[in-house]
């Protein structure tokens, strides 16, 4: 389950600008690959060392560099002096518990998104930051670690499918936006899945491990609010710039993405509320199974009172009692008292008590 807050101390007091790791010690080796393309071909090549890249400059190619790490904090500081990345930019990169946001250095953009996806372990949402910049014909994007929601993209690269090889880094950016908003809708779909069968199972069966589930949910629905909410600042900042890097022709798949973010946050609304809905439909519903099961046991104290009442009677000591003497007496008391049970029986019944 992501955590809602991040201890954010350790930069606590030092200057603008300082490169300090914030999130999840790591200890993998930084993996950097590099994509390069124009309309007629591509070249794929990997690195582990950020000398053996070539600086970004050739305008008839756009360049994609992936960084998987950013735990490595001097080769970080290397890439930044390297590509002349703004050391406030840098900073921000390495924290991994950036609020998503864009900002425009001038020669390039700086973007911060949040990567979501379902844990395979308590199927709750994990969360991977994902920071972009985005230069006239090249785009570096860093990752917390190896593995993303970026395969499609890569395969259309390789097969020049789609407009992605004819067209610029800008919108090689938004597609990269739009692969992670697009894998908000799958994060979706499961989460909605989950509160359906959560209602019936509520409505139905309540248990005291329903509770934590429901609680699971909310913390998820707030993250992933947490999460897509300022993208809509992100996205109509990329759209209304006057940076000169994001083209006319890019607007429009912009202003689309625009549209598939305001649908997530209206889906998230929607689940939230839901979701807080089921807290009292869980309270009620085991209020009503409560007084399902007093009414039972109300009913048979009802019936049993006047029964043990005439028992009571009966089992006085005194010597002059008539009855005692019956020789049938202890089976008429019997069955008065089977007719008391039985005429009170029919009674609930027609009261629909039961």
């Amino acid at each position: 389950m992501a955590k809602l807050i991040k201890k954010l101390s350790a930069a606590s007091g030092m200057a603008p600008g300082t490169i300090v790791h914030i999130g999840v010690e790591r200890s993998e080796k930084i993996k950097i690959t590099v994509f390069t393309y124009n309309e007629a071909e591509y070249s794929l090549k990997e690195f582990s060392n950020v000398d053996e890249v070539v600086a970004v400059g050739d305008e008839n190619n756009v360049t994609w560099i992936n960084i998987d790490g950013v735990h490595d904090t001097q080769l970080v500081e290397k890439l930044g002096k390297k590509f002349n990345i703004h050391p406030l930019a840098l900073e921000d990169l390495v924290d991994t518990g950036q609020r998503p946001k864009y900002e425009d250095f001038g020669d390039y953009l700086f973007v911060v998104m949040k990567m979501l996806y379902h844990s395979r372990g308590n199927n709750g949402i994990t969360s991977e930051q994902v920071s972009l910049i985005v230069g006239h014909n090249y785009v570096i994007s860093f990752q917390e670690i190896e593995g993303d929601v970026f395969d499609s993209i890569r395969e259309r690269i390789k097969t020049a499918k789609g407009r992605i090889r004819k067209m610029g880094s800008d919108y090689l950016a938004y597609t990269l936006l739009d692969a992670v908003v697009d894998n908000y809708f799958v994060i979706l779909e499961n989460l909605g899945e989950k509160i359906e069968d959560m209602e019936e199972q509520i409505i139905k069966r309540p248990e005291p491990k329903t509770l934590q589930t429901i609680h699971r949910l909310k913390r998820d629905l707030i993250y992933l609010r947490k999460s897509v909410w300022p993208l809509r600042e992100l996205i109509n900042g990329l759209q209304k710039g006057e940076s000169g890097i994001v083209k006319k022709t890019t607007e429009v798949y912009l202003r689309d993405l625009y549209d598939h973010t305001i649908q997530v946050i209206d889906t998230v609304e929607t689940f939230r509320d839901m979701v807080s809905g089921m807290l009292d439909i869980y309270l009620s519903s085991l209020s009503n199974r409560m007084n399902e099961v007093m009414k039972v046991l109300t009913i048979f104290a009802a019936i049993f009172i006047p029964l043990t009442f005439i028992a009571g009677v009966y089992g006085m000591n005194f010597k002059y009692m008539p009855e005692l003497n019956w020789r049938w007496g202890y089976f008429a008391v019997l069955g008065f008292m089977a007719l008391v049970g039985i005429v009170l029986l029919g009674y609930f019944k027609r009261k629909k008590w039961f």
